[in-house]
């Protein structure tokens, strides 16, 4: 049994208002799910650069290699990838119409079969254009490029990340969100939003921030509550998800929660699911289950970051690495 998880870790695992590490946290949540591949977004932060990144850490406390995606020149966020697998190669993917790099690592199989983990993280731009839909959608697309010759050759392979969309036909509780967000905002200390987690002015387009008042009272109104999610359900973007749907990829959320909400974000107030693990039709067949961390060794998923993290069982005949071999770092050039 081979699990992975993909794991959004929230501004490198900084908290930037105060400078503290959420390292143990995140430790726990992830370990909890003992993987074997953990995908990372939001591994870095490009103000936090003091050695050791908390990225490093997590790789020492739970004992694995840690793989790292080339930085993107526009904000220095990077992927990142830890393994306690055997690793073929590893390749970070830019190209213009990526807002961050894709991270590509390969892994075998003790009977020779290659299978291969895809990293990414779609851009948000929730003011942008009904919600950015277009962008992402242009983002999937060069993904599916990229992704163009493992489907041709069947190798087996996962697309996993933090996709900043909704699947055709999953629920959206967008008055949770709001509730989030003004939640953050009335906090003392706020950072200028600087910090990973959304604010208005970033979800709301300018020609409808004149609204930002009204947003302000959804939370403290039931009616208000229930118009607001019916609208903004017809309202946000789906285009990109379909659009692997479409390509033959299977959700493995979905496919083994067919009626569950499944929500991954904000973790603290769930309001949708934009956390995947995609699977190719070859690696599909080898899905034992799929799941929400909402917590793990006593510590709520809400406590290590903004998103929680999802987690797969495959059944592959994998042989991990001795421990002594673990812990080494790999910076991939773009």
């Amino acid at each position: 049994m081979t699990t992975i998880v993909s794991y959004n870790i929230l501004a490198g695992g900084y908290n930037l208002r105060n400078g503290t590490r959420r390292t143990a946290q995140l430790a726990a949540i992830i370990r909890s799910a003992q993987p074997d591949i953990v995908g990372l977004v939001e591994a870095t932060h490009p103000r936090m650069q003091q050695k050791p990144l908390i990225i490093e850490e997590l790789a020492s406390m739970l004992g694995m290699r840690l793989i790292m995606s080339a930085s993107p020149a526009s904000n220095g966020y990077q992927l990142a990838l830890l393994t306690r697998l055997p690793v073929i190669r590893t390749q970070t993917h830019a190209r213009p119409d990526l807002h961050r790099p894709l991270l590509e690592v390969c892994f075998e199989e003790t009977n020779g079969q290659q299978f291969t983990v895809f990293v990414t993280h779609l851009s948000a731009s929730f003011n942008k254009g009904r919600g950015g839909g277009g962008i992402r959608t242009r983002e999937i697309q060069e993904i599916l490029h990229i992704l163009a010759p493992a489907r041709a050759q069947g190798i087996p392979h996962v697309l996993m990340g933090d996709f900043n969309s909704l699947a055709p036909g999953d629920s959206f509780q967008a008055s949770a969100l709001v509730s989030y967000v003004v939640g953050i905002e009335n906090e003392e200390n706020y950072p200028n939003n600087s910090d990973g987690h959304p604010h208005l002015n970033g979800v709301v387009p300018p020609e409808l921030r004149f609204i930002n008042p009204v947003l302000r009272l959804i939370p403290r109104s039931r009616v208000l509550s229930k118009l607001f999610n019916t609208a903004a359900a017809l309202y946000a973007p789906r285009d990109c998800i379909r659009l692997l749907y479409e390509a033959g990829y299977v959700d493995c959320y979905r496919s083994i929660h067919p009626g569950a909400r499944g929500f991954t974000c904000p973790a603290a107030s769930p309001a949708g699911r934009i956390d995947f693990i995609f699977a190719s039709p070859e690696m599909a067949t080898c899905l034992e289950t799929c799941y929400v961390l909402t917590d793990g060794e006593d510590v709520a998923g809400s406590a290590a970051s903004d998103h929680l993290a999802i987690g797969a069982e495959f059944g592959l005949n994998v042989r991990p690495v001795s421990a002594g071999k673990q812990l080494k770092k790999d910076m991939i050039p773009s």
